[in-house]
């Protein structure tokens, strides 16, 4: 007998390392009909719900595990919290004269208004914005940690109702990973901090030395861009247990070093030095001979210029571990051991996101590929480097089963208005606040000469940007400067108190939806089952937009949906 994929997933039960699922699509239903416990997900893992008198009073993790996820304790926190946004709001100056306020951003008080006066208010004045000064006007590059889900996707469904007003102005990039990303495919000719990793099993196999290097997995991998698989956490425990050699290269003891105990080395760098501490050992390497002239040779290109700037040519200064140890406080005879350490050994250097967060933050990524290429591992089973084991479970092996689909920014048979008006720029999404404080400005990115667009409207939606960006009191000067600011949230974030007009969003546990979890293993399929009533006025993202495209144009609703509502795009995707 021949099942398709929607009758397997329909007959299958949850099992740990296969697929997570209790019919072919979430159900309607809610849990408080039927009583008893009910399995969905989010970020932190598959959860199991309990509902009693239509709210949440507890959830747990559903899949087995040795380490615990804190986070999978949280859903009645997230969905019953007193700083839930409980109706439609506008900032008073904005709703008595949107054209010219009294009160600046974040000043005003809120006036609770109908959800039909909200959409009615969003809809004049993005008409009115857009008409005077195009679809580039329209900042909708909104950014942030949405909640997981393969249809209720607050970026995706923004961005698919701008395409159909007319196109917008997006971002490039995220705040995560806005040097490597951009360096790495000019390095290695791929993203990097986004792909694969080695296969943990080859690593527990091969590896003899592991280092981390400014990372700490016991924290970031509770959380997935989809739903954890939670296999990360287990690696991590059975490279303890393996007793390997782990060297932790952080200026804070984190919450791994703990974790591991007398099993790690910890070298605690001074802040920002981490490419003086790399070339000090990659100096010791060069000098004492054991960097790998053949693997440099045959496959990299630009060595003999990097040795003659290690050896001082252009500049005087040897980058010795001498000249290391002054700059990162870590002592010259550590620095020579560890050049040593990883020469003499089969070695991972497995690196984290935090030390690119900065000034030529792009150098730090770069350096440890130049250190992994001078060890010439690169390749070999548990050597070489890699970027995202702290992230979404690297490393945890891809399945070969399929992956669902998800809901696009485009729309079928349409196509968008924006190229008849230079819309559709993308700017890099750190760079919000010098586009607000330079309209039609000059700079430099990737290597090429870019316009900022003149921003006069903004909608942020499933993010938090004042809590992401990078210089909080310049973001609330620049934020003056749109006529129009719309956040879509849960809950009163500082973004949401800082915008004109404000609407409540289901979070997922009110909502229908489907995930995989692991980004990189495909390992389960997980339906998001709806565990209460949407609180108070809240709303899903899909249907707030889908109203807002009737206002465009007659059969806009129609056009937007494609004619499908949830449980139809859910069955779809399926």
């Amino acid at each position: 007998m021949t099942l398709t994929r929607r009758e397997f997933i329909k007959h299958s039960g949850i099992a740990a390392g296969a697929l997570v699922v209790t019919s072919a699509a979430p159900l309607p239903a809610w849990a408080e009909e039927k009583g008893g416990k009910i399995l969905t997900a989010g970020r932190w893992g598959a959860m199991n719900v309990e509902v009693k008198d239509g709210k949440i009073v507890s959830s747990t993790g559903a899949l087995a595990k040795t380490i615990p996820n804190s986070l999978q304790s949280t859903a009645a926190d997230q969905v019953h919290t007193t700083t839930r946004i409980q109706h439609p709001m506008v900032r008073k100056s904005y709703l008595d004269n949107p054209l010219q306020p009294t009160k600046g951003r974040g000043e005003d008080t809120y006036v609770q208004v109908s959800w039909e006066q909200a959409l009615k208010l969003i809809h004049e004045q993005h008409d009115r914005i857009r008409k005077a000064n195009g679809p580039s006007a329209i900042f909708a590059g909104s950014y942030g940690w949405r909640s997981s889900g393969v249809l209720h996707k607050a970026q995706t469904l923004l961005q698919r109702y701008m395409n159909l007003a007319g196109g917008y102005s997006g971002h490039s990039g995220d705040y995560s990973t806005g040097a490597a990303q951009v360096i790495m495919p000019h390095v290695v000719g791929s993203v990097e901090v986004y792909e694969q990793q080695t296969s943990w099993p080859l690593i527990l196999e091969n590896s003899q030395v592991v280092v981390l290097w400014g990372m700490n997995p016991l924290n970031t991998l509770k959380i997935a861009w989809s739903s954890t698989d939670e296999q990360g956490l287990e690696y991590f425990h059975q490279l303890k247990k393996s007793g390997k050699p782990v060297i932790a290269i952080d200026p804070i003891r984190s919450e791994t070093i703990e974790f591991f105990g007398d099993n790690a080395t910890w070298i605690a760098p001074n802040m920002g030095t981490d490419v003086a501490l790399m070339l000090g050992i990659a100096h010791t390497l060069m000098t004492q001979g054991k960097h790998d002239k053949v693997f440099l040779e045959k496959y990299t290109i630009g060595y003999p210029q990097f040795e003659e700037y290690l050896r001082g040519k252009s500049d005087n200064t040897p980058k010795s571990a001498a000249w290391a140890a002054e700059i990162t406080g870590v002592p010259e005879a550590q620095i020579v051991k560890l050049a040593e350490l990883m020469a003499a050994n089969r070695t991972m250097l497995m690196a984290g996101w935090g030390i690119q967060r900065q000034q030529y933050g792009e150098q730090k990524h770069w350096m440890l590929v130049t250190l992994a290429a001078m060890l010439g591992q690169i390749g070999t089973p548990g050597g070489g480097f890699g970027f995202s084991y702290h992230y979404s479970n690297g490393g945890n092996p891809t399945r070969v089963g399929g992956v669902l689909p998800e809901m696009s920014a485009a729309i079928a048979g349409q196509a968008s208005e924006a190229a008849d008006d230079g819309g559709m720029r993308a700017i890099p999404v750190a760079r919000i606040v010098d586009a607000l404080e330079n309209p039609g400005g000059k700079y430099q990115h990737n290597g090429k000469e870019q316009t900022y667009p003149n921003i006069k409207m903004i909608w942020w939606a499933g993010g938090g940007n004042f809590t992401h960006h990078q210089d909080t009191n310049r973001l609330i000067k620049a934020w003056q400067k749109p006529e129009m600011i719309v956040v879509s949230e849960c809950y009163w974030t500082a973004a949401a108190k800082h915008a004109d007009i404000v609407l409540p969003i289901t979070t997922s546990f009110e909502r229908n939806d489907l995930t995989m979890t692991g980004d990189y293993s495909n390992q389960h399929i997980v339906p998001m089952k709806q565990a209460v009533a949407p609180q108070f006025e809240a709303r899903n993202d899909f249907d707030v937009f889908a109203d807002l495209a009737e206002l465009l144009k007659p059969g806009g609703k129609e056009i937007y949906t494609e004619g499908k509502d949830e449980m139809a795009w859910l069955k779809f995707f399926l």
